[in-house]
């Protein structure tokens, strides 16, 4: 299947890069508006150079356009790949308003094609533990959880770019970077039905927050603790996801969250958690998460079903990140 980047930017490098390493999928287009950044980006990865993204969408031959330009910009060319036709990987955030995010899943719908977005956290060996830990019922109900990234993005990375820290194509340290994690919390718990919360700008000079605090109650009663900042002095510090049941528990974390910390299940040996820790420390990383995204994408396309993360699993994970803004501002809580 034949692939294009849109937007030549950081991340735009992982998706080529996990494209180069399947098999099945090629590279064949890449589009930047940006004449030198997309020339950058040809020296490294040789494909057909557009600066029009209309052009791009002209050429028959492309299956799937990868969308990887700043947030805000995401509902306007997914709505356009799909009435061109294409297959839409879409980074995260979908969109930065669910009235966005609705429309990109509409258009994709209306026009048969699929859509998948990009939360490759999914993939890791350790989350995917987990997972399978929950499906099996080992931690029997779940009563709490956390999620928790504190990381720092400092001021030389805001000023990389005009649109970082943006309200309109970027938003805070909740939608760019712990969006991630809690996408994994309704992944691994389900929906959620109410927000409390706190956010401010503290120490960075952006519009959006740089400072979360969060509690929520999910559907089926479990609690839920999401702290999240990018001013972790001096660098990232660390990522977690903490899952406590009335007959389990487990932590995954370190610098990012790949590392069994804690796990622990009635009935089980205590070697065995042991050796869920040797086993994840051989491999922590797996194989890029990204390269599952283009993997899935090209057997959701072949096999006509649906991807591993769809739009609205995207929308969940947005529609969280606004009801904890909404909390926020509003005082008080506010119900999903």
């Amino acid at each position: 299947m034949n692939f294009a980047i849109v937007g030549c930017g950081h991340i735009a490098k992982k998706h080529a890069k996990a494209i180069l390493a399947i098999n099945d999928a090629k590279l064949l287009a890449i589009c930047d508006t940006d004449s030198n950044r997309l020339e950058s980006f040809y020296t490294d990865y040789k494909a057909k150079k557009y600066t029009s993204f209309e052009e791009l969408l002209n050429n028959k031959e492309i299956d799937v356009v990868n969308i990887c330009t700043p947030s805000g910009t995401h509902a306007a060319l997914a709505i356009k790949a799909a009435a061109a036709k294409k297959h839409v990987i879409l980074e995260k955030p979908m969109a930065l308003t669910l009235e966005d995010a609705d429309a990109i899943i509409h258009a994709c719908k209306k026009n048969h094609v699929k859509l998948s977005i990009v939360h490759p956290n999914r993939f890791r060996p350790a989350i995917l533990e987990m997972k399978k830990a929950i499906e099996a019922k080992k931690f029997g109900k779940i009563n709490l959880v956390n999620a928790s990234v504190l990381w720092n993005r400092n001021d030389d990375y805001f000023s990389q770019a005009s649109w970082r820290g943006t309200k309109n194509q970027d938003g805070g340290v909740l939608m760019n970077q712990a969006i991630h994690n809690l996408d994994l919390l309704v992944w691994l718990v389900g929906d959620v039905a109410e927000v409390q919360a706190y956010a401010d700008t503290r120490l960075r000079n952006i519009e959006v927050e740089d400072l979360a605090a969060a509690i929520v109650k999910f559907k089926n009663g479990a609690l839920g603790v999401i702290e999240a900042t990018s001013t972790i002095f001096p660098v990232n510090y660390k990522e977690s996801i903490s899952m406590f049941g009335e007959s389990g528990s487990a932590v995954i974390s370190g610098p990012t969250a790949n590392w069994i910390e804690h796990w622990e299940f009635e009935g089980e040996p205590k070697e065995h958690s042991q050796y869920m820790k040797e086993k994840i420390k051989q491999d922590p990383f797996g194989l890029p998460g990204h390269q599952h995204m283009i993997s899935d994408m090209i057997e959701a396309v072949k096999n006509n079903k649906e991807p591993a993360v769809t739009g609205e699993d995207g929308r969940k994970a947005l529609e969280l990140v606004l009801a904890i803004y909404k909390a926020a501002e509003q005082g008080k809580t506010f119900k999903l």
